[in-house]
C-alpha cells in the first residue's frame, strides 16, 4: 500500500506544493482545510497530474475535532505516514506585544499550538508502531526571531517550535522524524499573496518594523520539506537561510 501524507491547512500556496512534491514520489494525499470547494479544486488539480488526493473539510482551530479527522483520513486511505501542518492563511495578523491580550493568544494557541499537538499525538502511535513516519510543522519568522511590533502568532509559534524540538529528540531511534520549516518570506500563490489587501497590510507591517521581506515560490519550500523528510539530518530548516535583519528593541 502506497504511503499517505496529510497536508493540514492545505491551500493554493505551500500546501498544494507539498502535496505535489510528495505525490510525485508516489504518496497519496489527504488535503485538510476549512473550505470544501477550494479543497475540491486542489484535488482536481492534483488528479490532472496523476496524484491521488482526497479533501477533508475541518476547522483546525478546534483541537477537539482532531481524533475524528484523523480517523476519517485513515478510513479513506488506510494509513498516515507523514503529516505537514501549516494552516497560516490570510486571516492571521500581527499585534504589538504591548497590546497583546489573553484572548488573542488563546485564539492563536488553538490553531498554531493545541491542534498540531493533538494531531501529532493522534498519529505518532501508528508511526512508531511501524518504525517509520514524519511529523512536520511550518512556522514563521517570528517563531525564531521576535520582532518589535510583530507579535501575536509569534509567541505561540515559538511554543510550537519548542515542542517540536523536544519531540524530535524523544523520537530519536524510533524511525519517526519531527521537523519544522521556518519561513521568513511571502509565499507566492498563497492565500495572503492572493488577497491584495491582506498582502499589502502584511508587507506594510513588516516594513514598518524595519525589515525587507523576500518572496519565495512554494515549490522551493516543498523541496526543503522533501529534503528534510528524506535526509532527517536536522530539526529545523529556515528559509531564507539568513533571515532579513530586523530593528532591535529601543531603550
Amino acid at each position: 500500500m502506497s504511503k499517505v501524507i496529510a497536508v493540514l491547512g492545505a491551500g493554493t500556496g505551500l500546501g498544494v506544493s507539498v502535496a505535489r512534491r510528495f505525490g510525485r514520489e508516489g504518496f497519496r494525499v489527504a488535503l485538510v482545510a476549512r473550505r470544501k470547494k477550494r479543497l475540491d479544486a486542489l484535488v482536481a488539480r492534483l488528479a490532472d497530474e496523476g496524484i491521488e488526493a482526497a479533501a477533508f473539510s475541518a476547522d483546525l482551530s478546534d483541537p477537539a475535532g482532531v481524533p475524528a479527522l484523523m480517523d476519517a483520513v485513515r478510513e479513506r486511505f488506510g494509513r498516515i505516514d507523514v503529516v505537514e501542518y501549516g494552516p497560516i492563511g490570510g486571516d492571521v495578523s500581527f499585534t504589538p506585544a504591548a497590546r497583546l491580550d489573553a484572548a488573542t493568544l488563546a485564539d492563536y494557541s488553538r490553531l498554531l499550538l493545541l491542534t498540531p499537538v493533538e494531531v501529532f499525538r493522534a498519529v505518532l502511535p501508528e508511526m512508531t508502531g511501524r518504525g517509520d513516519g514524519a511529523v512536520l510543522i511550518t512556522t514563521g519568522l517570528t517563531a525564531m526571531h521576535p520582532v518589535p511590533g510583530l507579535s501575536g502568532p509569534g509567541p505561540v509559534m515559538a511554543a510550537a517550535r519548542n515542542y517540536l524540538y523536544a519531540l524530535n529528540g524523544e523520537l530519536a531511534g524510533t524511525g519517526v522524524y519531527a521537523g519544522t520549516l521556518t519561513v521568513g518570506a511571502m509565499i507566492t500563490g498563497s492565500e495572503t499573496a492572493e488577497n491584495a489587501e491582506a498582502s499589502l497590510k502584511a508587507e506594510s507591517d513588516i516594513r514598518d518594523a524595519g525589515m525587507d521581506i523576500p518572496v519565495v515560490h512554494p515549490d522551493e519550500l516543498a523541496e526543503h520539506y522533501w529534503d528534510m523528510y528524506t535526509k532527517r539530518d536536522r530539526v529545523e530548516q529556515a528559509h531564507p537561510a539568513a533571515f532579513p535583519a530586523h530593528v532591535g528593541a529601543g531603550a
